[in-house]
């Protein structure tokens, strides 16, 4: 009793020791609302926030805080990229994963939830973040892709085609750390469904790149996410694919299509739309704008050079240019659809797929998301809010709010009049540390 009397005293001395940051003046984000909140003071001790409010008195302000006067500045969450790859892709350019992490926290990144590479590649990253968290977002790990017989991804797939033995493949997965578990596309029903009950006895997240295993019956089996906006397209699609391999430009409006929407919506799942990997398939040859995007000078060359060949074999031709672009635009109307109503919208990117910058690309995202019909407000919330729940992290991330982890991005200019100012970043802070976004990007190789 005595020793843990001590330990309690000690522990409190050390929060009470803990460096103090006081943000002064700035608007704040509250993501739970979706309002900026006018003239507020963020006091962060240690690696968390201590309290947040518009009339906090000089005298809660421990007198050796460190004070930022932030007058005229806007401050949103750290946000969190849905969908992310830290081997797949990256290994066909002989690259590592932790070495575009910098890439993530210098765009305001704070966090990432990977969505299926190997387990122990992904542990092995992760504990390079863990000791560097003055240049790298939080890593929360998925297990594999949980795949059929002949797994479509050889690398990063996983073989998990017996029902029976998906117990023991969770136990695995849980012992690992991972929080996700992703289903792929040569998943059936018998297996994601005995993949979902036994994820949820463990406490675990649920999300899907779906195939085989229709998005209806992974919905109705409890699925806790949908990956890619083509999880749902592709169920309500009317005849399939055309025989130029793009989709044809249906009625979202089918009885088909409502039923399937409103059993998402009553069962809770969210969705992920991951719109700009979809953009940089369907119009990569077509939009100058994306390979040469300047962002793409932060990126090592080695990445850039694997990216610049997949687009010149990519064979997107000229005269299906207006296919293309119909097929994109209605991957967009159905997320503003799904939006409207009610379903949960996630921010992910599935970077690094080819043009899908690191870090940079969750600004992409928000921007297509706002094209698609959500506000900027739900945008945001969708990269914060939204996602830390996703995670089962909302006690932890995704608001400004006393007790939590004071991942913050400070902005120059308010996201709510324009998207687009969530990429105008004064400084960016993660876990109390306050990072300089400029050298965040040098410390990633050139080559």
């Amino acid at each position: 009793m005595l020793f843990a009397a001590m330990v309690l005293v000690s522990t409190v001395e050390a929060e009470e020791d803990a460096p103090v940051l006081v943000l002064r003046g700035a608007a704040v984000f509250d993501s739970v609302r979706g309002e900026m909140l006018p003239n507020q003071i963020v006091i962060v001790r240690g690696e968390r926030i201590e309290s947040v409010g518009a009339n906090l008195s000089d005298a809660v302000i421990p007198p050796k805080a460190d004070i930022v006067d932030a007058t005229g500045n806007f401050i949103i969450p750290g946000m969190i990229d849905a969908h992310a790859h830290l081997q797949h892709q990256l290994n066909l350019a002989h690259m590592t994963g932790e070495e575009v992490l910098p890439l993530y926290l210098a765009c305001g990144v704070t966090s990432l939830r990977e969505v299926g590479d190997q387990v122990s590649v992904q542990k092995l990253i992760l504990n390079y973040a863990e000791a560097h968290p003055e240049s790298c977002p939080r890593i929360f790990m998925c297990s594999p892709l949980i795949d059929g017989s002949q797994p479509f991804h050889q690398d990063v797939g996983w073989d998990l085609s017996d029902p029976e033995k998906v117990p023991a493949f969770v136990e695995d997965m849980k012992a690992w750390g991972v929080t996700t578990l992703k289903i792929y596309v040569g998943t059936q029903q018998p297996v994601g469904k005995r993949v979902i009950e036994e994820a949820h006895k463990h406490g675990l997240v649920v999300t899907g790149h779906l195939g085989l295993y229709h998005a209806q019956y992974a919905v109705h089996d409890g699925i806790d996410c949908l990956e890619h906006i083509w999880s749902v397209f592709d169920y309500i699609i009317p005849d399939g694919p055309r025989p130029d391999g793009y989709r044809s430009v249906m009625d979202l409006t089918t009885p088909k299509a409502k039923d399937l929407i409103a059993s998402i919506k009553e069962h809770n799942t969210a969705v992920d739309p991951t719109l700009t990997i979809f953009r940089n398939a369907l119009l990569l040859t077509d939009l100058e704008a994306v390979y040469t995007n300047p962002d793409l000078a932060y990126v090592p060359a080695r990445l850039r050079k694997r990216w610049e060949s997949h687009r010149a074999n990519q064979g997107l031709k000229p005269e299906t240019f207006d296919l293309r672009r119909k097929e994109f635009e209605k991957y967009q109307e159905l997320t503003g659809i799904l939006y409207r109503e009610g379903v949960t919208i996630l921010a992910g990117t599935d970077t690094a797929e080819p043009y899908v910058i690191p870090g940079f690309s969750m600004h992409e995202e928000l921007e297509r998301l706002v094209e698609s019909g959500l506000p900027a407000s739900a945008a945001l919330q969708s990269a914060t809010i939204r996602n830390a729940t996703a995670l089962k992290q909302e006690a932890n991330l995704g608001s400004i709010s006393p007790g939590k982890l004071a991942d913050i991005v400070v902005l120059t200019a308010d996201p709510l009049t324009d998207i687009c100012n969530s990429r105008k970043i004064d400084k960016v802070i993660r876990g109390g540390i306050v990072c300089d976004p400029q050298t965040l990007l040098k410390m990633v190789p050139p080559e």
